[in-house]
């Protein structure tokens, strides 16, 4: 079937595994991902098994390819113990090439290691830690219903250090209830010298069909809360760190291969409940969207017959181009052309008048081999992406 009209021809971009392991000790207010508050015994036995059947179903689609990057995110995958971890690695390696070097990511909160410490994570395969910190003080982590406090996130921190994990990323907010620029900027500052080489930095927003939304607590002003960004900022930038992506930043080399291949338009298979992949068929000349059921239960139970897929369906042409610019757009360095042409199959011409009013508006600057935000775009990017809508 051609999803895509005009096409120049699909290349095959890098792919990766997503595994989403669903629950956490209590439901975070802000939190709008497919996390369950864990109220009996963790099966985690049974959902390993049925992870490795959900695996299989995606074979036919990348079959021949190799994984370049595994991100294990929840919930809060730290709740599995390190045996299990090891045994959907091994699980993974048995039916498809993870490649030499892969980046392999565990996302675990402060307080919640009770199982293993990451020196046991590092041993099961695990070489890269996603550390939910959110912030270094104690009441702002009560105002957002955290269940860690300043001296657990400093404890986690230092079982890092321990342990054979040299690659770590602390996850922080700002805009949280009662906090002020120093605060947001003392909690970068302690994430610095915690020897973090990245850093993922946003904004505390209140998403729909979460505890917040519908209960909001009172949250800086929208001024304070842009000199909360920009002081930040500042700090990180004279640290050495480099804002790659919208919400993340870097010490050179130290990039999260995993999100940038996200954000490029890479493959990238899901597995568990309620995961999204997305899957390039060069043949068929179509990128493909796969959804898994939601709820756990229910997609445990569905592995067993092999029916664990929700949704599975090509993307039409009309909305290639924005989803791809939607996530490309993210980066700082800005979109190649000629990857636009390989990871759409659609020529640049498709969206050549949208670029020219994102250049015009002041938003854009191009130049023969890519097209790349302004301070102004960078700024103002939901309005830049806006442009590319069907």
């Amino acid at each position: 079937m051609n999803t895509t009209p005009d096409s120049v021809g699909l290349a095959l971009p890098p792919l990766s595994l997503y595994v989403h392991l669903p629950w956490c000790v209590r439901k975070c207010p802000y939190c709008d991902f497919n996390s369950h508050e864990l109220k009996q015994d963790l099966p985690a036995e049974r959902y390993v098994e049925a992870l490795l059947r959900d695996l299989e179903l995606e074979l036919p689609l990348v079959w021949g390819r190799s994984v370049q990057t595994v991100f294990i995110g929840g919930g809060t995958p730290s709740l599995f113990p390190a045996e299990q971890i090891e045994r959907m690695l091994s699980g993974f390696r048995a039916v498809f090439a993870i490649a030499p070097g892969a980046e392999i990511t565990l996302e675990a909160n402060p307080g919640t290691i009770e199982h293993d410490s990451f020196s046991a994570y590092g041993d099961a395969g695990v070489n890269r830690v996603s550390l939910g910190v959110q912030s270094f003080d104690d009441g702002c982590l009560q105002a957002i219903g955290r269940i860690h406090d300043r001296r657990q996130a400093l404890g986690a921190i230092e079982s890092l250090h321990e342990s054979t994990i040299r690659n770590f990323n602390i996850d922080l907010m700002f805009g949280l209830p009662g906090q002020t620029t120093e605060g947001a900027l003392d909690d970068v500052r302690r994430a610095l010298e915690a020897g973090s080489s990245h850093l993922s930095h946003y904004q505390l927003t209140l998403e729909p069909n979460t505890a917040f939304h519908a209960r909001p607590p009172v949250l800086p002003d929208p001024d304070r809360a842009w000199e909360m960004q920009e002081e930040c900022a500042r700090e990180l930038s004279q640290a050495g760190f480099c804002n790659y992506e919208v919400s993340a930043w870097a010490l050179p080399g130290s990039e999260c291969r995993h999100n940038l291949n996200y954000w490029a338009f890479g493959d990238y298979i899901g597995i568990g409940a309620g995961a999204h992949g997305k899957i390039t068929l060069p043949a068929d000349r179509a990128v493909r969207r796969r959804l898994r059921k939601h709820h756990p239960n229910d997609w445990m139970a569905a592995s067993a017959e092999g029916k664990t897929i929700a949704l599975d369906s090509a993307v039409a042409a009309n909305d290639l181009a924005f989803e791809f610019f939607l996530n490309h757009l993210r980066l700082r360095d800005g979109v190649p052309k000629q990857r636009f042409e390989q990871r759409t199959g659609l020529p640049w011409d498709a969206i050549k008048s949208r670029v020219e009013q994102a250049v015009v508006g002041g938003l854009l600057e191009e130049n023969a081999e890519r097209v790349v935000p302004t301070s102004l775009g960078w700024r103002f990017l939901n309005d830049l992406q806006a442009l590319f809508l069907p």
